[in-house]
């Protein structure tokens, strides 16, 4: 599909060639109630633009707090929808993510023994995705078992539309396939809910129902210097920045130097522009326990926003000193690099690695690859850089 990531709600409208406009929201760690705000007002925007279908996608770790903020936004979209039947599926079985017996997995550990049990925001201990739900929402969770879903299509759909059914079902994905029956038998839902592989059996559903067309625009890449930069602590980004550095110029930032003002983004930036035709990196990826010693002294929070701006106003300063190409890893830090770079609108290019698309910033010449921070392979960093274009 012709698609555009907007980063934040657009003040403008969507250009008619656009047949999946994704607004892109940093509300995973903020206030419930300013998620939910946040999120209405990025629904109202895209019912105006004619939209037939809602995705309310979130990580596939589903990344949040027993207080929020996945359930209490898609009982709000639901709510404002009128959505009586809600798929509740972050699995991408290719991916390593799937959901057995309302569990999710990564691999073949349970989430709460994954790693991401030690994330520095959203500590992921429970891996039943109905009960963390339910601390999270009004109503019951139901479940929609492996065996219904083996069963195909229509036995999903039957299930979708049980009256008796709780509004949030958590279904069972085992299979990249079973993405691509759950997607077609909630075709005609208002709202689904769920990580990028729910969407997987929807562009062939809308194109057999000429709702979309058979062509998406030419990649453009975008030559110029490159870097790096890496704030996530995930495993598989801490991976990627051992790969990664050494082979390229890398420069470590600590989050005791940030919060005590001995590094700053300035030097960090200046740093960067001495390695320019070299791919330099930027990191604060750290272990888990390096990280919370920080946090106690320092606070969570505190440490987590300094880090965050910290990244953003760097790129700011490699972007305005002629740097066209940034890969982040990261969510969080992803998301603060596009909020300091002021990017409005991105048009999303061929796939780096499963999940992570190439991004051309619309409005300028600049390309971005923003990274969850579990995905991609050991190599990612050199590899997104050369999707994006050449130095």
């Amino acid at each position: 599909m012709r698609s555009v990531q907007y980063s934040g709600i657009p003040k403008t409208a969507a250009d008619p060639a656009v047949e999946a406009g994704i607004v892109a929201l940093k509300s995973r760690t903020i206030a419930p109630a300013e998620a939910v705000s946040q999120s209405l007002r990025a629904l109202e925007w895209l019912l105006a633009q004619g939209c037939r279908q809602i995705l309310f996608k979130y990580c596939s770790t589903f990344d949040s707090t027993p207080e929020g903020n996945i359930g209490p936004v898609a009982e709000a979209l639901a709510d404002a929808l009128g959505a009586s039947h809600v798929v509740v599926c972050p699995a991408y079985p290719t991916l390593k993510r799937s959901i057995f017996c309302g569990h999710l997995f990564v691999g073949d550990k349970l989430l709460s023994e994954s790693g991401m049990e030690n994330h520095p925001l959203t500590p992921m201990t429970d891996p039943d995705l109905r009960r963390w739900l339910a601390r999270q929402t009004r109503g019951d969770v139901g479940h929609i078992p492996a065996a219904v879903v083996f069963a195909g299509g229509d036995a999903i759909k039957a299930a979708l539309t049980e009256p008796q059914a709780p509004r949030l079902l958590v279904v069972d994905c085992v299979r990249d396939e079973d993405l691509i029956e759950i997607g077609a038998a909630a075709a005609d839902e208002k709202l689904i809910t769920g990580g990028s592989g729910i969407a997987l059996g929807l562009p062939a559903v809308y194109r057999a129902r000429g709702l979309i067309g058979t062509s998406i625009a030419p990649w453009m890449p975008v030559n110029g210097p490159g870097v790096v930069l890496s704030g996530s602590c995930s495993t598989a980004t801490r991976g990627q920045v051992a790969y990664h550095r050494n082979r390229h110029p890398s420069l470590e930032i600590t989050a005791d130097e940030v919060m005590a003002g001995t590094m700053d983004a300035e030097s960090a930036a200046r740093w960067a522009l001495g390695h320019g035709g070299e791919l330099p990196l930027i990191y604060s990826s750290a272990d888990p326990a390096v990280v919370q010693v920080a946090q106690q002294r320092h606070g969570r929070h505190e440490v987590a926003a300094a880090l965050e701006q910290f990244m953003g106003e760097t790129a700011r300063r490699l972007a305005d000193a002629g740097v066209r190409r940034i890969v982040s890893a990261g969510g969080e830090t992803s998301g603060a690099v596009t909020d300091a770079l002021a990017v409005a609108a991105m048009e999303i290019g061929p796939e780096i690695d499963l999940g992570v698309p190439a991004l051309r910033v619309v409005d300028r010449q600049l390309a971005l690859a923003l990274k969850s921070g579990n995905f991609g392979a050991e190599d990612f960093f050199e590899r997104a850089a050369g999707a994006l274009g050449e130095k």
